[in-house]
């Protein structure tokens, strides 16, 4: 899905070819004429990963003999396939109705950021696997042996091996043989799946993948203006109602959580990618469905004025994630509005959580 790399080699390999040609002429006439001429958190502990991510190979350095003017426009144009260009200009993230103060969604503040590209759909399981099958790359719930798992999700034969829970979400239990592969345990695959948002990836997974496909993973300011859609101060990528028209917009829990979900919007779990409605920007799936990395550490309050490309904190703790899942449910996890923010540390993975890339433009 998306072969974005298999069609940056083939174009290069043309513009290599070509280029080599021309210079093989220019050097002939020379001769003939004499002439020169870049909350789930998992405790470390002793565990330290000496590869969090896999070795990437800059593109460059394949490169180093094109003229830019050459390559630089084809690799742009191929790199961005499948994604969403934002204009540079100022736009406003934030909100000064907080659902919840404490996590940092207020105030409503100014950004002035320079243009980017934002991938139009979260990483797939299919895209992944490229990944994996490409670089060897093992993601860190591999390393550890486990992940984060909804209990709702497990066959009875994995819960009843399983003895302990996340203490302030009883919902959540470690399930060894989690991950990316086997969402839900050992006994779980992504088979049937291979459209749907690739999870258990920790913010370290995401940060290899981006470099291999030679992108990086959106600021958190990045990220809510591509949210937004071009709307200006409304709760979701659409507008200010949940479901217009009575028509689901996105992937969360409906019911009472966490016993009952009635799958309204026709899913208990994750959902494909190119699922609901893309929003102003032709993006799919950024609230609802899983939750998404951003680049940013960590903070929960914020310079007011117009800031110009933001970052964040410069060090921390925890990263922020954004958008919500398909576990959230306005009495528990309301955030699966634009505005919304949560964290995680950067080695925690979990069942509900994926990503997408950016770009600069």
């Amino acid at each position: 899905m998306y072969r974005v790399r298999g069609y940056v080699c083939l174009l290069y390999f043309c513009v290599i070819i070509a280029h080599a040609n021309e210079q093989q002429q220019q050097q002939e006439k020379l001769q003939q004429d004499c002439g020169c001429g870049k909350n789930l958190n998992r405790q470390s502990g002793d565990n330290k990963l000496d590869e969090g991510s896999c070795p990437v190979k800059s593109n460059a350095e394949d490169y180093d003999e094109l003229d830019d003017e050459i390559v630089k426009p084809i690799h742009k144009a191929v790199l961005t396939a499948n994604m969403a260009e934002i204009k540079a200009g100022v736009y406003h993230i934030g909100t000064d109705q907080p659902f919840f103060v404490n996590d940092g969604e207020g105030p409503r503040r100014a950004v002035d950021i320079d243009g980017f590209f934002m991938d139009k759909y979260e990483v797939s399981n299919a895209n992944f696997e490229e990944f994996v099958k490409a670089t060897g790359h093992k993601t860190e719930a591999e390393v550890f042996g486990d992940s984060f798992v909804f209990e709702g999700l497990l066959s009875e034969k994995t819960k009843s091996t399983i003895d302990q829970a996340v203490a302030a979400a009883p919902w959540w239990l470690p399930v060894k043989g989690a991950s990316w592969r086997n969402p839900e345990g050992l006994d779980s695959s992504i088979e049937d799946r291979m459209d749907h948002a690739v999870i258990h990836v920790s913010w370290n997974d995401a940060v290899a993948y981006c470099k291999w496909m030679g992108k990086r993973l959106p600021t958190e300011a990045e990220w809510e203006v591509a949210c937004r859609g071009g709307l200006k101060d409304r709760l979701y990528p659409w507008g200010n109602k949940l479901t217009p028209n009575d028509e689901h917009r996105t992937n969360i829990w409906q019911g009472e959580f966490p016993t009952n979900n009635t799958e309204e919007d026709g899913f208990f779990g994750t959902s494909p990618v190119t699922h609901f409605p893309p929003n102003g920007y032709d993006i799919y799936n950024i609230v609802g469905n899983v939750w998404e990395w951003t680049s940013d550490w960590w903070q929960p309050s914020h310079d007011v004025g117009t800031l110009k490309n933001p970052k964040g904190a410069v060090s921390g703790k925890d990263k922020v994630k954004k958008g919500g899942s398909y576990l959230c449910h306005h009495s528990y996890c309301y955030r699966y509005r634009c505005a919304s923010r949560s964290q995680n540390t950067p080695d925690t993975s979990a069942g509900n959580l994926g990503f997408r890339c950016a770009v600069s433009a």
